[in-house]
């Protein structure tokens, strides 16, 4: 199966040309992301676990969701398709910071990325696809950072670096989210 392509960055994330996205990792080549956070009105952010046959990080628990945007597409509408796509909602976005990180994974793959975070509100329906997520909840903030120090394995390398920042930001907008 053909993997899409995704979009290589430099440091300034300037696109500096495509390639297929499993290929990308491979080579642990720059290239363009994003992470979507999602609170509800009571503050708590929705979490997932990814499907356990995923490329890489199966099973772990992050963000709300998070890909890659194709080449010419922009990264926010990138981000409101795979919100669709995975979890089975959309709802308004704001781009609050963005943040490069390299990882290696145990199975060869290298996740080198210049990720975009978006954060949005939602209280609706969530019809998550079985074959992304194998499951999801809303949680404190501050339960997931307790779980976080309790069991960091449990979690993808992008949710500790990213999550802390979010809040961070979260927090200067909503007093009830709590870092």
């Amino acid at each position: 199966m053909k993997h899409p392509e995704v979009i290589l960055v430099n440091e300034s994330d300037e696109a500096i040309g495509a390639m297929e996205k499993m290929e990308a990792h491979e080579k642990g080549l720059l290239h363009r992301a994003f992470s979507v956070f999602i609170v509800n009105d009571a503050g708590e952010v929705l979490i997932q676990q990814r499907a356990l046959d995923k490329y890489h990080s199966g099973g772990l628990w992050t963000n709300t969701c998070c890909s890659h945007p194709y080449p010419g597409e922009t990264t926010l509408d990138a981000a409101h398709r795979r919100l669709m796509e995975e979890m089975g909602f959309d709802c308004p976005l704001q781009e609050i910071f963005s943040f490069m990180y390299k990882n290696v994974f145990d199975n060869g793959l290298t996740e080198h990325e210049f990720d975009h975070v978006f954060v949005g509100t939602y209280n609706g329906p969530i019809a998550a696809n079985t074959s992304e997520v194998n499951s999801y909840k809303y949680m404190p903030a501050s339960e997931i950072l307790a779980l976080m120090e309790a069991e960091p394995e449990s979690f993808t390398v992008w949710f500790h670096r990213a999550l802390p920042m979010v809040l961070q930001h979260l927090n200067t907008i909503i007093g009830e989210v709590k870092a």
